[in-house]
């Protein structure tokens, strides 16, 4: 009986395997660490892809090793992970150079190749020429093609890691559609390559040959291929769906198929977004990128290094109490979000803007961090709870925009590391002056991967079935009035005018230091 569904999840820290049955029930997890990043230049972020896939191996060798009997009931194999990882392949299908990774903060600083004239008359008359220069000089393919011109040459195939590790699973270039997160040539709106005629080709220089076969979300994308399946330790044969992004499928694992549901991904990078039939732009030029659900669309903003913050601030200033956690078996982050108790909200008016990591075109790539209000009483606590309450202050932001393109949301799913913590759950909830849920199933993105799997599969005739039959939550945490009120007056009277206060400041920062 084929009644179990394997999904794996690439993360930016780990890659977990994940078995869950039809009713939605994990019954077996397998975690991998995964090696930093290296970092030849100050924001760089490169990998090796093919760490990626001896982590992959290693976590479903080990996921079946502890469930023999298991091996024989998966019914297909689905992937997720993380967005906007580029690789460049040769014609013998080994990667050419390390992965460019999406936290990469690299600029191409040089003169920029001229689009055709017709483009830049458009572009000119439209008002958006420097835009579209910027979009370009963000773009890793034109990085790589200026000071890397032997890797261009050479270049057979451009794929995302999750085009990667699908060709690594089945032996052919096709990738999910729902999975081109990134600056490649794609059509958000009609979730396809774009038209041949479009300005995305030049802008990036690539060959529509040197992409992947795209495959609709829900549909098997191939077959585990004899290669793969002695790597991995599963069948040879079994079925590989077309899945999402992380993002994408946390939402689905939260069981977000309404609009006025929106989903919280509290993870290395915090996100906000819902599921919706129709396409819009929750910042403008800031695509909607595919949803995990067929043919609809997730707007999402994001906040770059989101709760990594909280590992940043675990290791410079609570090494000592993470170490003895450790040595307990506890979780580290259990311990600094006591701290969170001994705080009152507001921290004593320290506030934090968590743009740790800049961003494209929300905040603005020149963006810094920034704290405020520092004064003799302040501790590592109250520096705490400001990093929480910031980051739930830039997702307000973030679910405001949604909201003026969108309906009212009046409803929050909750889910990465970081919504384990009943403190951290219950601010967002206070800062957002709405009700969240916190998910029975920590591994929400995992999850949503096994929904497209379930119903591509015939597990579940549909998305609403096996929504209805796999997503649950664990916890409601309600608004307290008191600190809803407080939280208001601190975001629109200070948070919400930081940043256009500071942003000339951070411009004259880079151009001083050159950083990053």
């Amino acid at each position: 009986m084929k009644d179990l569904l394997l999904a794996v999840d690439v993360g930016s820290q780990s890659l977990r395997a994940a078995l869950f049955d039809s009713g939605g029930r994990l019954t077996n997890l397998s975690r991998v660490s995964l090696a930093a990043p290296a970092a030849p230049r100050p924001g760089w972020a490169e990998q090796d892809p093919e760490h990626y896939w001896r982590a992959l191996c290693t976590a479903t060798r080990s996921l079946i090793s502890d469930r023999v009997s298991a091996r024989g009931r998966i019914a297909a194999l689905a992937l997720t992970g993380q967005r906007s990882t580029v690789i460049n392949m040769g014609a013998d299908g080994r990667p050419l150079r390390p992965a460019i990774l999406w936290p990469d903060q690299r600029v191409l600083e040089s003169r920029l190749s001229p689009l055709p004239w017709w483009w830049r008359l458009a572009f000119l008359a439209a008002g958006q020429g420097a835009t579209v220069d910027y979009l370009r000089r963000q773009c890793e393919l034109t990085w790589i093609a200026h000071h890397q011109p032997e890797v261009w040459a050479a270049t057979h195939k451009v794929l995302l890691l999750s085009g990667y590790l699908h060709f690594r699973l089945t032996g052919a270039y096709r990738d999910a559609a729902a999975q081109q997160v990134g600056y490649l040539p794609f059509d958000h709106r009609r979730q396809r390559w774009a038209h041949r005629w479009n300005w995305k080709w030049p802008a990036v220089r690539v060959d529509p040959a040197m992409l992947p076969e795209l495959v609709p979300t829900g549909e098997v994308l191939g077959e585990l291929s004899e290669t793969a399946a002695r790597d991995c330790g599963l069948p040879a044969g079994l079925p590989v769906v077309a899945s999402a992004g992380d993002k994408a499928c946390e939402a689905l694992g939260a069981g977000c198929l309404d609009p006025a549901a929106a989903c919280l991904s509290f993870g290395t990078q915090a996100s906000v977004l819902i599921n919706t039939r129709k396409y819009f732009e929750p910042i403008r030029l800031l695509p909607a990128f595919p949803a995990a659900v067929p043919g609809w669309h997730a707007p999402e903003v994001t906040v770059v290094r989101g709760f990594w913050m909280v590992s940043w601030f675990r290791d410079q200033f609570a090494a000592a109490e993470a170490a003895a956690a450790r040595r307990q078996g506890r979780r580290p982050e259990a311990i600094i979000d006591e701290w969170l108790e001994t705080v009152e909200p507001g921290a004593l008016g320290l506030m934090l803007q968590p743009y740790w990591g800049g961003g494209l075109r929300f905040p603005g790539v020149e963006a810094k961090g920034a704290v405020i209000g520092f004064g003799a009483a302040h501790g590592r606590a109250h520096l705490y709870r400001a990093i929480i309450e910031g980051l739930c202050y830039a997702l307000r932001d973030g679910l405001e925009r949604i909201e003026r393109k969108s309906a009212r949301i009046g409803l929050l799913r909750v889910a990465g590391g970081a919504a384990a913590s009943d403190a951290v759950v219950q601010i967002a909830a206070d800062v957002m002056r709405r009700p969240a849920e916190r998910l029975q199933v920590s591994e929400a993105s995992a999850l949503g991967a096994a929904i497209n799997a379930a119903v591509a599969t015939g597990l579940h005739s549909g998305y609403p079935e096996a929504v209805a039959a796999m997503c649950r939550t664990e916890r409601r945490f309600e608004p307290d009035p008191d600190r809803a009120r407080l939280y208001d007056r601190l975001y629109r009277r200070v948070y919400r005018k930081l940043y256009p206060r500071l942003r000339g400041l951070y411009r004259e920062i880079r151009a001083v230091t050159g950083y990053p």
